[in-house]
């Protein structure tokens, strides 16, 4: 038996207008030739996305400060909150003692004696320089020593851990650097343990909250930091008698300032760096850490940080952001269509899984920018081909941060987050057609597939008819 005519013209049909569709449709794919090309665009994406928007929500407005240069940040997730001239180059006064005493618990036991020498011992000027008159020889622990360098401020104290750590001041200053520049500090030189001026001792109100971020998320550190009252130093095998130390900041409790969040801090001053501040406050899940540098007068720095730390807790808040979160923002760049897909581990190591934005604000307004800034350790430089530093942003401010490390060796273990080719697919991609369907096209062929059909069927009854009317049945053999 024949096929029908209409099943004949119906598939005959189809195939046309398919085929049409389909080369019309083909997209060429086409594949970057570098690592860092993923990351530029997903920082090109970001502005554009952030220039378009019409709907996020403003960034509240901050109090006014008295302080020359300050910063606001989340202890947690590096989120900037305020900034005001924080990358601006100050003398910092003593609170250079929060690097001083992190490296002394991150390099002794609490337990180790200090034995003060003469040049640490007479380094100050009885009266005039902060101190707890430490003798020549006389023997601290490393504890007792943490308690009068972060609560008094005793500069002799300061040279003589840089002494017990390091051998010399010299080298200490050398850790000191080194380490303030692992932590994020991009514009400090410290050339003492102390914190007296110096024209080559310097830092800035950003870099202080680096070093802060560190101090501040170490227990041991903050144990001592946050003593409240009166700490007891015993006898000695010079001192026989108890001298008792308190903190110099006014905003713990039972002080002009008090501020019932405030969990930590440091003042300094000198007649250079004016009045100084770094403190650390907590409430309801939220960890903040604000830096104030210049101040003319002291009590505007604690005035200008409790009004810091209130715009940060009632303005802000933290939201949850995950490895997946990261990798849908790079569906907004040419990540699935370049070189490092499929080819190349990716891994996001992410400061914290949180982001800080106003209260009104959602994470589809989060945007990625890309900061060159951030160095490279040793090991990263072993294990992977490139890192960078994310930054997550919000109408242009730094709520966040992860580090992007991209490898292409087998030996790194792939990001579950995100999908990847099959390990035995040629290192670069051949540039193939591939096959699009476009709902549009596919239902104007359909469409114009049942039109045709109904007419060639309309067409064929009729025709049918007439032979009908032309050939009675009595005419008609079966």
């Amino acid at each position: 038996m024949k096929k029908p005519i209409l099943t004949k013209f119906t598939a005959i049909f189809s195939t046309i207008i398919i085929a049409t569709i389909s080369t019309l449709n083909v997209p060429l794919l086409t594949y970057a030739n570098t690592t860092s090309s993923l990351l530029s665009a997903a920082s090109t994406t970001s502005a554009t996305s952030a220039s378009t928007s019409t709907d996020t929500v403003e960034w509240p407005a901050a109090p006014p400060t008295s302080a020359g240069s300050a910063i606001l940040i989340d202890a947690d997730t590096g989120a900037i909150l305020y900034d005001k001239d924080s990358h601006t180059k100050a003398y910092p006064a003593s609170i250079t003692k929060l690097m001083t005493g992190l490296l002394a618990i991150e390099k002794c036991s609490l337990d180790d004696v200090i034995t003060f020498s003469q040049t640490a011992a007479k380094s100050v000027i009885a009266g005039v320089d902060a101190n707890i008159a430490t003798k020549v020889g006389e023997q601290y622990t490393v504890e007792q020593s943490l308690y009068a360098l972060l609560l008094s401020s005793a500069n002799e104290v300061a040279y003589g851990i840089a002494e017990h750590v390091a051998g010399s001041l010299a080298s200490f200053t050398d850790m000191m650097n080194a380490r303030a520049k692992e932590l994020g500090a991009l514009d400090t030189h410290f050339s003492n343990a102390s914190g007296l001026s110096d024209p080559n001792h310097y830092t800035t109100a950003y870099d202080m909250a680096m070093i802060g971020r560190a101090c501040f998320t170490n227990s041991t550190f903050l144990s001592i930091d946050s003593f409240v009252g009166n700490y007891k130093l015993g006898p000695t095998n010079l001192t026989p008698e108890v001298r008792t130390i308190h903190s110099t900041n006014l905003m713990f409790k039972g002080q002009q300032f008090y501020y019932q969040y405030c969990k930590g801090g440091k003042t300094g001053f000198t007649d250079e760096s004016g009045f100084t501040l770094v403190s650390y406050a907590e409430k309801d899940g939220m960890r903040l850490i604000c830096v104030v540098m210049k101040e003319g007068k002291a009590d505007d720095r604690y005035i200008d940080t409790k009004a810091l730390f209130e715009y940060g807790f009632n303005n802000f808040k933290k939201v949850s952001i995950s490895n997946s979160d990261v990798s849908s923002l790079f569906n907004n760049s040419n990540y699935y269509s370049s070189k490092v897909y499929g080819n190349s581990t990716i891994d996001f190591s992410m400061d914290a899984s949180y982001v800080d934005l106003p209260n009104a604000a959602t994470l589809t307004d989060v945007q990625l920018s890309l900061d060159n800034s951030n160095t490279i350790t040793n090991e990263e430089t072993t294990k992977y081909d490139y890192s960078a530093k994310l930054n997550f942003t919000y109408n242009g401010n730094t709520i966040g941060s992860a580090k992007l490390l991209v490898n292409t060796k087998d030996s790194v273990i792939k990001s579950d987050s995100l999908p990847y080719l099959a390990s035995d697919v040629p290192a670069t991609p051949t540039s193939k057609k591939s096959l699009t369907i476009n709902v549009k096209y596919l239902a104007i062929a359909v469409g114009l597939i049942l039109c045709s059909s109904f007419i060639f069927f309309k067409v064929k009854h009729k025709h049918g008819s007439k032979r009908r009317r032309k050939y009675p049945k009595s005419k008609l053999h079966y």
